[in-house]
């Protein structure tokens, strides 16, 4: 018998790239996973998971932390949308949101437009200088601004005094308090939403660009037939976790203002705050947070339908 015949007798497959050898032993992949991801699905469960469950099942009772509860099934609920108190708070809630979603989203749009292009001198540092804010605490950042807001010794006022401008203490006016939590809010998150915007100009094709100007396109036309159909799916992600920002805004409320003047800065996470820890009527906080949550999750659905359209309208 020659040599190759015997090549050709002897010779095996290799086995699967990845896979587990035939006929031998050992954990199978499912089980290995499931191993590496037990300690994060226990850590999910404990802090995540049954903290949900338990806050809906307390948002049908009269629990209070202490002693004994009793079911009362919608009666929460019911009072949320009965009592004025509180669908002023929603109100004030949804007035915040309308003001903050859109500031956020147009001067982080405008920076990154700037900061993107290749001619701006020194593009990194003022990159990094616009980010920093964002990796500062709400609460650190809006204890700052206390200070520069204040209309004795704050920086803010006596700036604008220089000039003729007597701002006052803003945040005692129940006419410009909200709008003032709102800036301080947009000031410290725009700088992440505008590193998202510049990797998604950063992915936009040149030809694209460079067709528009060879048809004749100003920068006007180029931004609103290029850059903005292609930025959609960017533009829906910053809108949706600018909203959900909005809904959740808390700590600058509570360090600037704790809800006033007059409650004129009363969000609904501060009301479940005040209602939860302050008059300790646990059952109604937990049902203003299910309230808080379907309302953000029906927003963001519709405002993932609406991007979904306009870019299927675009591509078709």
């Amino acid at each position: 018998m020659s040599a190759t015949a015997q090549t050709r007798r002897t010779y095996r497959a290799p086995g699967q790239l990845g896979g587990r050898p035939r006929g031998r032993g050992g954990p199978r992949p499912a089980r290995l996973a499931l191993a590496f991801l037990l300690p994060a699905l226990l850590i999910l469960a404990a802090f995540v998971f049954w903290p949900v469950i338990s806050a809906l099942r307390l948002s049908f009772t009269d629990s209070s932390g202490f002693g004994a509860e009793h079911f009362v099934g919608l009666a929460n609920y019911v009072e949320i949308f009965t009592t004025p108190r509180i669908l002023r708070t929603l109100g004030v809630t949804t007035m915040y949101a309308a003001m903050f979603t859109p500031l956020t989203i147009a001067a982080a749009l405008a920076l990154a437009l700037l900061l993107n292009r290749r001619t701006l001198w020194g593009r990194g540092f003022f990159r990094t200088a616009f980010f920093l804010p964002f990796i500062i605490s709400m609460a650190v950042a809006a204890f700052a601004w206390e200070f520069l807001l204040d209309p004795q010794i704050g920086l803010l006022n006596y700036w604008l005094q220089s000039i003729g401008i007597h701002l006052g203490n803003v945040l005692q006016d129940p006419n410009l308090a909200l709008p003032t939590v709102v800036l301080v809010a947009v000031w410290k998150s725009f700088g992440f939403y505008m590193v998202i915007f510049i990797a998604g100009l950063q992915d936009i094709p040149g030809e694209l660009y460079e067709a528009a100007t060879i048809d004749g396109a100003n920068a006007w036309q180029r931004f609103t037939n290029v850059t903005l159909p292609q930025l959609s799916t960017t533009l829906a992600f910053v809108a949706i976790f600018a909203l959900i920002a909005a809904f959740q805004a808390f700590d600058q409320i509570y360090v600037l203002t704790g809800g006033g003047p007059y409650r004129s800065t009363q969000t609904v996470v501060m009301e479940i705050y005040q209602e939860g820890f302050k008059k300790l009527d646990i059952g109604l906080a937990s049902a203003l947070s299910y309230v808080l949550l379907v309302i953000t999750l029906v927003l963001s659905l519709i405002q993932f339908r609406f991007f979904n359209r306009r870019e299927e309208a675009i591509a078709g």
